[in-house]
Parts: structure tokens; C-alpha cells; sequence
């Protein structure tokens, strides 16, 4: 039984918003990886007294104040694009869904 050109189409978005989803999960748990690096760094640089900072190929000193201040303005940003990517792979998720429940009301229907 063939199926229906709209219903073609639609299996073809779900591949496209699948696929999406992958890419949204890779970018994500890269966030994550960065997130958890913040996490560390701000918990070490709790524990001493002098903190340093790489810039370009050197290390200099810098107050322990300002890298935690840093630190934790890069930690909320990142926080903030998890929380993005969450919102945008619930969504694409409720809208996969929604075409796949379609699709197979469709071929039932057939």
C-alpha cells in the first residue's frame, strides 16, 4: 500500500526534526562539558589564594575576585543556553510527535 504524497512529505520532516534533535543533543551536552569545566574551576579557585589566567600563550596572575566574578558570569551564560536548547529540543520534540502520531493515523486509515 503506497502512501499518500502529504504523508511522504511528513515522514520526511520527521527524519529533518530528528536529525535536529541529534544536533541540538551534541550542542547541548558540549554546553554541558563546559558547564561541568566552570563548576571545577570555580570550586579550585575557592580553595586557594592567588589565581592565574591564560592569555594567549601565558599565564598571568589575576585577584581571586575577578575570576570568580568571570567564572561565574561565563557559568550563568551557559546555564542560560542549556536551558535554550532544552526549550527548542521540548518543543521539536512535541512537534515529532505530533507528525508522527499523523503519519500513523494516516497509514491506519489507508
Amino acid at each position: 500500500m503506497p502512501l499518500t504524497k502529504e504523508a511522504e512529505e511528513q515522514i520526511q520532516e520527521l527524519q529533518l526534526l530528528e536529525q535536529n534533535l541529534q544536533n541540538f543533543a551534541m550542542q547541548k551536552q558540549g554546553f554541558q562539558l563546559q558547564l561541568m569545566e566552570m563548576e571545577a574551576a570555580i570550586k579550585e579557585l575557592e580553595k586557594v589564594d592567588k589565581g592565574y589566567k591564560i592569555i594567549g600563550t601565558i599565564m598571568v596572575e589575576e585577584p581571586k575576585e575577578e575570576l570568580l566574578k568571570d567564572l561565574t558570569s561565563k557559568k550563568e551564560v551557559i546555564e542560560l543556553r542549556i536551558k535554550s536548547f532544552e526549550r527548542q529540543e521540548t518543543k521539536l520534540r512535541e512537534k515529532a510527535t505530533k507528525i508522527q502520531s499523523e503519519v500513523l493515523e494516516k497509514i491506519k486509515s489507508d
